[in-house]
């Protein structure tokens, strides 16, 4: 009896240990599902990532081309615009392109490109350019006329070939004075971005702000000539003109509109004018254009900037070239 009691003993503990067991287990099974899901999410969500990250390369690198192909467009329309600029009949669908940054639009497929051309004679160039032009032309974009002067004076000092500054200008002997020092050029300007260097001038005069516009828009390299293009200049450039007045300047832009002036006899001009200004004919044969690549239905795009000079009838040289870059419409 004894024995019995002994045998129902021992078969009753393993199933007292049974529900126990079951409960790890099933702990151990939710956790190896909590991780399984874990995993399986993070591969969802890397997935996920990486088409989006592809989707986004690939619209971009669509947008580039279209880009490409507006710039490959504008310089056609250049060579265009050489040989029948002279044309006194507008051919539908064959109109010779501006050169006043005005916008002109293609279509190559589902995309989109947006071209402007501006020629480099309707801006300043800083290497020929004369002072009082080059003074009115800051003041128009709202420096103060004590900045101007030393910017000017700087400008100047810092292209001639002497140690001798202006009133208001600096040579060697300030800029080797600074924290970290360096010579004045004492030759003419390389590109741009080199007029931080020159006393006075800031990043803000330069570039401009979201609110105005900067003196890069407006200056140049290429033009390499002392007169502007009247037939291209914006209004803060026709205004630098001594004697151009901003009603003036409005007059000659509402002018060209319909045609380009082709004799500066066509508009009245004050004779201090005539010194500063051309035609362009014949004499322009640098250009900028920019262009931006982009969906119809997709807001923002690739631009892309590019300076291209006119060597003969057939033959062009790129000269300044920038990927991407930011379009101020």
């Amino acid at each position: 009896m004894m024995r019995s009691r002994h045998l129902l003993s021992m078969d009753t503990r393993p199933k007292n240990r049974k529900p126990a067991e079951q409960g790890i287990a099933l702990l151990m099974v939710l956790w190896i599902l909590t991780i399984l899901m874990l995993i399986v999410f993070s591969f969802s969500y890397m997935a996920r990532t990486e088409t989006y990250a592809t989707m986004s390369f690939k619209g971009g690198i669509e947008k580039k081309f279209l880009a490409e192909a507006g710039l490959e467009r504008g310089i056609m329309e250049l060579f265009y615009r050489q040989f029948y600029r002279s044309q006194t009949i507008d051919i539908e669908g064959r109109e010779i392109w501006k050169t006043d940054d005005t916008p002109y639009q293609g279509q190559v497929g589902d995309g989109l490109y947006t071209v402007r051309i501006t020629d480099e004679m309707a801006k300043v160039d800083i290497n020929t350019v004369s002072e009082v032009v080059l003074k009115n032309l800051f003041l128009n974009l709202g420096v103060q006329a004590e900045e101007v002067d030393t910017i000017v004076d700087s400008i100047m000092d810092w292209k001639d070939p002497d140690d001798l500054h202006r009133l208001h200008g600096a040579e060697s002997d300030y800029y080797m004075s600074l924290p970290n020092p360096y010579k004045a050029r004492d030759a003419n300007f390389d590109t741009l971005e080199e007029l931080l260097l020159v006393k006075g001038m800031t990043s803000e005069i330069l570039y401009g702000t979201n609110e105005k516009k900067g003196a890069i828009d407006f200056l140049t390299l290429h033009s390499r000539q002392r007169k502007i293009n009247i037939n291209s200049a914006p209004k803060e450039v026709l205004m630098s003109i001594p004697g151009i007045t901003p009603e003036l300047a409005d007059a000659i832009i509402e002018r060209r509109k319909d045609a380009e002036i082709t004799n500066m006899g066509e508009i009245v001009l004050p004779q201090e004018a005539l010194n500063y200004l051309s035609t362009g004919e014949g004499s322009s044969r640098a250009f900028t254009i920019n262009s931006l690549g982009h969906k119809s239905n997709e807001a923002g795009g690739y631009a892309i900037r590019a300076t291209v000079a006119i060597s003969g009838q057939d033959d062009y040289q790129i000269v300044y070239y920038k990927s991407p870059v930011t379009i101020k419409q």
